[in-house]
């Protein structure tokens, strides 16, 4: 061949592009063999024009050598067409600047090139390796078997994120540090789910370091009302059966010495057991008062031990509510009538005590999901610990047991069946090894025993890649009994499963690990405006998360990201939109008469992520819609190149977009800059907080101008346009969406090879308008997740490592 294929390795990477354009082709049924050599020259000509000039076999631009290629044999060479196909659909080449093709050359170029890239597609698979559960998944199937929460972020180590998935095979390292770290959380959980086999007298302090919110606490409490003293509500493992104390830590009891705050009013305490009161007693009044005038610090502990509470609770997961009846505000211990503020009685913690007298541990929620018989003599302990483990290792394990399993897991009951704890600790240690297998932490898909070919998964193996694709967990019974009879490879049953499976609440799993990360959403911490506040931060991600559930787990079409003329909003974060009409602090769905405000464009949560704390950011908001809009990511700046626009010290302000143009009249910068630049100013009426605006207050004032010209040499004018101009070619956006989503489900980069099922998946979908099932369908059906390539002689590295926009 071409000499251009053996320089392609560099080609893609090359920071020359080609222009910004969404253009969505139907590939069509191969060509009358006249027709497609007519086609051949014709595009062969094309490049010759527009390409040649710089991708030539003097030039090597980006290592291809176009001169020495012939469209006529495009499928000699998928990679490098392939990689043409996604510069052409985002219009990245030409680089901005130089002479364009017209719009309806590069639609018809796209359409050749896919149809030849479809119809001689030679069938490859990739290859997936040995795969660790990463800590999100570990967390999700803890919380499945066992039913304990873990908060994974806390407790684990980071992951390395490849285009901000954090479910990538190969990037999921492990290390010994790792694997203790992994193994510490486990006999956690365990001891969590079943509680001590011989329970220890604990003091534990619960921080009120994420207040509850007003409805957690019942109608008539300061909880309920909210403000200062509201009390605390929160969930507490309790370890046994038994007496337990509520108290208030001493050193939280501010101000209770010398004279007693606090305790300065009469108030009612009241203590919640999952809703049902346990307690009411009457604390505060002139009779603390006296205790603490004549005895001074000596009467702080006297007081201290009336406020304690002392509840029977039985083993396992509790809401324990601690709170006061509210009062008329002369009567309350909040402020006086002059209006000084007095420290409430509970600030900030409450400390739990016990078991006092333990009384074992009856069956719970988490008990429940591994002791699915309870031996009643001697003589039934092993059988019945044969049963649990059988069952529980089913599930950990994601496929049947074996007897060679159990007799090496029966090794771990008899050591612990030697100790104090006797049965019951037999099955913690137990099912702690269970959790410590190489079984339960990888996924592994064996290669073909025929070297070089594809090898068809099992049903097991394929209930495990889908439920992990839509739980983030191993497979349920339902899955794991299909897959046993060996009926879910069959199309119609995966179809029914998937339906299944979006409506479960587990299924969220696609708001949170998919679609937040493919969008970049995840973290909008990461900027902090001036004068933001924590309260609008969470305000935006509840919106964008409920907003995404209402597409995706509705199983609307995927298109309604862009287009949706609806949202979810609480009454502050509609005030930050100019909405009137709502009140209240809970979120509502609502249609949004202003159309700049609709789909995706127009959140909160994308126009604060790709901003800077200080000003706005049409580079970061451009390269954000080409690369996970359109698909078609632009190259970060070359490096050691100054790509800060910031105004500099004694300078004049002037706006982010004077800037921009000022930047862009070098035509190095022109070539990249013209490409990323127009679709952000587009979106420049939206600060840098996400609100609207018409003129720049850092730039004294002067108009916002959203008017723009993309490179192809379309003009547009603000976020209605850019959004119309977006859905208009209406197979991009799904294309886009399927290929992440594809990466996301077979745990790999998507590589060329697999662009020809990308399209069929799409095209197949556009019956149904895109709905966001018949992708997940189209995916789960085809060659790439039901079967595993061979082995590749070099693993594929991750080509971005936490992606994003970096060009300033």
């Amino acid at each position: 061949m071409r000499k251009g294929r053996a320089w392609f390795g560099n080609a893609l990477k090359l920071g020359a592009c080609m222009p910004l354009a969404l253009v969505a082709l139907t590939a069509q049924a191969a060509q009358p063999q006249s027709t497609a050599k007519a086609d051949a020259k014709r595009f062969n000509e094309l490049t010759k024009t527009y390409c040649v000039k710089c991708h030539n076999t003097e030039d090597w631009a980006g290592g291809v050598a176009m001169d020495t290629m012939d469209l006529a044999h495009a499928s000699d060479d998928p990679e490098i067409w392939e990689e043409a196909v996604s510069k052409l659909r985002g219009r990245l080449m030409p680089p901005a600047g130089n002479k364009q093709p017209s719009q309806a050359d590069v639609d018809a170029f796209v359409g050749f090139l896919e149809t030849s890239l479809d119809s001689s597609a030679r069938p490859r698979i990739g290859h997936v390796p040995l795969q660790r559960l990463n800590r999100t998944e570990f967390a999700a199937s803890i919380k499945e078997l066992l039913g304990v929460d873990i908060d994974a972020k806390a407790a684990l180590p980071t992951e390395v994120e490849v285009e901000g998935f954090s479910n990538i095979a190969s990037a999921l390292g492990v290390s010994p540090a790792f694997l203790e770290q992994y193994m510490a959380v486990t006999r956690r959980a365990v001891k969590l789910a079943l509680g001590e086999p011989v329970p220890k007298m604990a003091k534990v302090t619960i921080t009120n370091g994420g207040a509850a919110p007003p409805t957690a606490y019942p109608l008539g409490t300061r909880g309920a009302a909210g403000g200062r003293g509201a009390g605390m509500s929160f969930s507490y493992i309790f370890p046994a059966d038994g007496e337990y104390h509520i108290n208030i830590p001493e050193e939280d009891y501010i101000d209770m010495g010398l004279y007693p705050r606090g305790a300065e009013h009469p108030a009612t305490m009241v203590v919640l057991i999952d809703g049902v009161e346990q307690v009411r007693k009457q604390i505060g009044g002139k009779e603390y008062l006296d205790i603490a005038d004549r005895d001074g610090p000596a009467g702080k502990k006297v007081i201290l031990s009336r406020l304690s509470s002392t509840v029977q609770v039985t083993a396992g997961k509790h809401e324990v509510t601690v709170t006061f009846i509210e009062r008329a505000r002369s009567l309350s211990n909040d402020e006086t009538g002059n209006g000084r503020m007095y420290q409430p009685v509970l600030q900030s913690a409450i400390l739990v005590e016990g078991p006092f007298s333990p009384k074992g541990r009856s069956m719970n929620d988490t008990r429940a999901k591994v002791f699915v018989c309870m031996p009643k003599a001697a003589a039934d302990e092993r059988p019945c610990a044969e049963t649990i483990g059988r069952h529980m290792a089913t599930r950990a394990f994601r496929r049947p047991v074996t007897d060679a399993d159990m007799k090496s897991l029966m090794r771990f009951y008899d050591a612990g069946r030697a100790e104090a704890g006797g049965f019951e600790a037999g099955v913690s240690e137990m099912v702690i090894a269970i959790l410590s297998t190489p079984d339960f932490l990888y996924r592994d898909i064996p290669v073909s025993a025929k070297a070089g070919e594809a090898r068809l998964l099992t049903d097991l193996e394929l209930a495990t890649r889908l439920s992990f694709f839509m739980w983030n967990t191993g497979p349920d019974e339902q899955l794991i009994e299909l897959a046993s009879a060996r009926r879910l490879s069959d199309p119609a049953v995966m179809q029914q499963q998937v339906a299944r499976m979006l409506k479960d609440p587990r299924a969220n799993t696609l708001v949170e690990n998919f679609a937040l990360a493919w969008l970049n959403l995840d973290e909008l911490d990461k900027v902090s405006p001036d004068g933001f506040s924590a309260a609008m931060r969470s305000n935006y991600e509840t919106e964008i998360r409920m907003f995404l559930a209402s597409v995706l787990l509705e199983d609307r079409s995927v298109t309604d990201l862009l287009t949706a003329d609806w949202t979810f909003v609480n009454d502050t974060l509609a005030q930050q939109y100019g909405i009137q009409g709502v009140r209240g602090p809970n979120f509502r769905r609502i249609t949004l008469a202003n159309e700049n405000r609709w789909g995706i464009l127009g959140k909160g949560a994308m126009l604060l992520r790709t901003s800077y704390g200080s000003r706005t950011s049409p580079v970061l908001r451009g390269a954000w819609v080409l690369d996970r809009i359109m698909g078609t990511p632009p190259h970060p700046p070359p490096p050691n190149v100054n790509t800060d626009i910031g105004v500099k010290d004694g300078e004049v302000p002037t706006t982010v977009r004077a800037r921009l143009e000022l930047h862009r009249t070098n035509a190095t910068c022109q070539a990249c800059h013209g490409i990323i630049d127009p679709p952000g100013l587009a979106l420049e009426n939206f600060d840098n907080q996400g609100r609207w605006r018409d003129v720049d207050v850092q730039a004294q004032r002067a108009p916002i101008d959203a008017a723009t010209e993309l490179s192809s040499g379309l003009k547009i004018n603000g976020p209605v346009e850019l959004r119309k101009y977006l859905a208009s070619h209406k197979d991009q956006f799904p294309t886009t969406v399927t290929k992440r989503l594809m990466m996301y489900a077979l745990n790999r980069e998507v590589e060329y090879y697999d662009m020809p099922q990308v399209r069929q998946i799409v095209r197949n979908a556009a019956a149904n308008n895109y709905r966001f099932s018949d992708l997940i369908n189209g995916i789960v059906n085809s060659d790439a997740f039901r079967k595993q390539g061979p082995e590749e002689r070099k693993p594929t590295v991750a080509s971005t490592v936490n992606s994003g926009p970096v060009a300033k």
